[in-house]
């Protein structure tokens, strides 16, 4: 079975595919081109074939990004009838990596300044989205004295961990690009039932309001 895996949420499009248990091709453009050079970067790594199943992520990251992975993916299963698997970016950022059950946190870096994180421990799971100092208030009775760390934002908050006397341990990603860890992960999970189930986690509003009348 070959997957596709679509992932434009952590500040670069990649697309990639996961093929019959293995690595295949994928490449990655980075910056903000999800929507000039997205197309372009999955028909690449296709070269002329179709995916049996489409993997993609559904944030949290970045706003635009994360709209943009998810039209294309839902396009080309639409168009393909393929089944398509929504998968976090949490997920991705994890996969591969064993923590052994020690504390992880895993950080998504959204607009300037805005964080979006998962912290997992023995007592379970506990989301938080928002600027950095907002999510430590937020975290604080939960936070660990020594924990792992992993994400794009990871640097992001190492200031904010180390004022807190806290112990903190970078893990590396595992598995690059982001769209190869989604296509893997696709791999063992049921699809969405429809296409209508697979909807963006923005982490946070966007940075507008709509004006009350």
């Amino acid at each position: 079975m070959t997957i596709l895996g679509i992932d434009a949420g952590l500040g670069s499009l990649s697309a990639a595919l996961f093929e019959n248990g293995r690595a295949g091709a994928s490449q990655e453009l980075p910056g903000k081109v999800a929507l000039e050079g997205g197309m372009r970067a999955i028909s690449d790594i296709l070269g002329g074939r179709r995916a049996d199943r489409i993997g993609v992520g559904i944030g949290p990251g970045s706003f635009t990004g994360v709209r943009i992975a998810i039209s294309y993916a839902k396009a080309l299963a639409l168009g393909w009838n393929v089944p398509l698997c929504g998968i976090s970016t949490f997920d991705a950022l994890e996969c591969g990596l064993d923590a052994g059950g020690r504390p992880l946190l895993t950080v998504v870096r959204g607009r300037e300044g805005v964080i979006s994180v998962r912290l997992r421990t023995n007592a379970g799971e506990r989301r938080a989205s928002g600027y950095i100092r907002d999510v430590f208030e937020t975290l604080q009775p939960e936070l660990p004295p020594a924990l792992l760390l992993t994400g794009n934002g990871a640097e992001d908050v190492r200031a904010a961990l180390g004022e807190r006397a806290i112990d903190v341990t970078t893990l590396p990603r595992a598995v690059e690009p982001a769209a190869l860890a989604i296509a893997m992960l696709a791999a063992q999970r049921d699809p969405a039932a429809s296409l209508h189930e697979v909807r963006a986690d923005y982490g946070e509003l966007p940075a507008v309001s709509v004006p009350k009348k």
